[in-house]
């Protein structure tokens, strides 16, 4: 489980093909301490297994599906990514919950300057698959970021960004056309289930108190 607060950009310095999977390396200035192998790690909100642990670097092997179903089919070598180690149960929860399950992925249609404003418009394209569990004010994760969607047009989305996260993100060095990894807040899929269930549970409550005589 993540929180989406990065906490430093990687480099992909390498991507080779082994067998049916893919190994990428990814270089960090910083690497946390705490990363063994074995240890799981949030690669631009992908959650990976690391392997071939450096003192600037960490390797992780990507599953045919991993490979199709996220933005690493479209990167390349030099691509920079959010690192995120998992959320610490004593720690702090700072953005909303992240599983690292990518459920589409989506375009950069823009990152433009507010007027007279130091903050950021995002725009980006997302999938129906993500649009049907977005909503205004709620959260979503890209690229492993938490963000708040402060305006959604169909599947435009619009997310006002802070310098800090365009600072501390790979977001600023994205350009439009780029594909991004999404990922649907984990609550509204539960709500979504809940609710599929509830007409059958409802008429069963309903019919049982007319039995009862109410």
């Amino acid at each position: 489980m993540f929180t989406g607060i990065i906490e430093e950009v990687g480099k992909i310095t390498k991507i080779e093909q082994r067998g049916e999977n893919r190994r990428i390396t990814v270089e960090a200035a910083q690497p946390p301490k705490e990363l063994a192998t074995g240890h799981s790690v949030a690669v631009s909100g992908v959650c990976l297994t690391a392997v071939d642990i450096k003192q600037k670097s960490f390797s992780a092997d990507l599953a045919p599906e991993t490979w199709t179903r996220t933005s690493f089919s479209r990167v390349r070598e030099g691509a920079l990514v959010n690192l995120e180690l998992p959320m610490k149960a004593d720690g702090r929860f700072g953005g909303h919950f992240v599983q690292g399950h990518v459920d589409g992925i989506g375009k950069l249609l823009d990152l433009e300057r507010i007027a007279d404003s130091e903050n950021w418009w995002l725009h980006i394209e997302i999938p129906p698959e993500i649009e049907k569990y977005t909503v205004f004010k709620g959260s979503i994760c890209i690229e492993g970021v938490s963000l708040t969607v402060a305006r959604l047009e169909g599947d435009r989305c619009t997310i006002a960004v802070i310098p800090h996260t365009v600072e501390m993100t790979n977001l600023g060095s994205l350009k439009p056309g780029d594909s991004i990894n999404l990922e649907a807040d984990v609550i509204a899929k539960y709500v979504e289930k809940m609710m599929r269930a509830a007409p059958a549970q409802t008429a069963l409550t309903v019919e049982e108190l007319v039995r009862q005589g109410f």
